[in-house]
């Protein structure tokens, strides 16, 4: 492949010192010959993400953007595809000729991981637990594939205002239920997915019964197994989890940033050696 000339990419976040990101693009930037290439951590608080952007110079391919700078990314950007407006946040931000514009590849990656860990690729309901930013790239992902009615569970009525306004947006039928009134057996059992964005704490007590679920997505990876993936895996269910979801969004970031098709089972094999092949990671 002919050298280019030296760019720069990075995720921005905070904290961030623990993201795996740099595996992956920088493996990604190795196999596609592009050795001039680099990806680092910056550390960047949402009050700082527009100075940030404002700074960069021309070498800058583009920015994954992590939490709690999702939505900073999204409101500095001068244009975004339609899933960054309906998710309301942008993990993806890339030059262009007038500004900045942004995507969220996260709904990439949770369809990513459902079909490639789950074989899930279309149904009718399902469960959410948590409304946080991940459940709202969950909404617009479950919409993609057919999904009409979410049965999205917090624990209090008062968290689910943004996920409120995302099912609108998508004309999605949501009902919201309270942590403590909630049958979880019931509504994981009538569901087509269940996708967990709570903290494993919170699932420890009923893993058992949201087990029932026939394909579940388990966004916590760290410790493993999560009490969740434990109790699915006993229970012969599928089971898709947060580092696929890693894997599967940056597919989508690295072709934005270099403008070639993601070496998958490069990135893929990165991923499993810096995680001590923790997890499969199909693809």
């Amino acid at each position: 492949m002919t050298p280019t000339a030296p760019r720069r990419a990075a995720v921005i976040g905070s904290p961030v010192a623990h993201s795996l990101s740099p595996v992956l693009h920088n493996a990604a930037f190795a196999a596609l010959g592009l050795s001039d290439w680099t990806y680092t951590r910056v550390e960047c608080e949402a009050s700082g993400v527009a100075g940030l952007v404002a700074g960069l110079d021309p070498s800058w391919a583009g920015l994954s953007v992590t939490m709690p700078n999702k939505r900073a990314a999204l409101a500095v950007a001068t244009t975004a595809t339609s899933r960054a407006v309906e998710v309301g946040a942008a993990n993806t931000l890339v030059p262009t000729a007038d500004g900045w514009r942004a995507d969220n590849t996260d709904v990439d990656g949770i369809l990513g991981a459902l079909r490639a860990s789950c074989g899930f690729t279309s149904g009718t309901h399902a469960v959410l637990l948590g409304a946080g930013g991940t459940a709202t790239a969950a909404l617009v992902a479950l919409a993609s594939v057919g999904v009409r009615e979410v049965s999205l569970v917090v624990r209090s009525v008062s968290h689910a205002a943004e996920a409120d306004s995302c099912a609108f947006r998508l004309g999605l039928a949501l009902d919201v239920v309270t942590w403590d009134t909630a049958d979880f057996a019931a509504l994981a059992a009538s569901s087509d997915v269940l996708v967990s964005t709570v903290p494993p704490a919170a699932t420890e007590p009923i893993a058992a019964a949201l087990a029932e679920a026939p394909c579940v997505l388990d966004v916590i990876y760290h410790p493993w197994p999560t009490p969740l993936a434990y109790a699915v895996e006993k229970q012969g269910r599928t089971l898709a989890t947060g580092l696929d979801m890693l894997l599967h969004q940056a597919f989508g970031q690295s072709e934005q940033f270099t403008g070639h098709p993601a070496p998958r089972e490069a990135m893929r094999q990165a991923l499993r050696t810096a995680t001590n092949n923790l997890l499969p990671l199909p693809i």
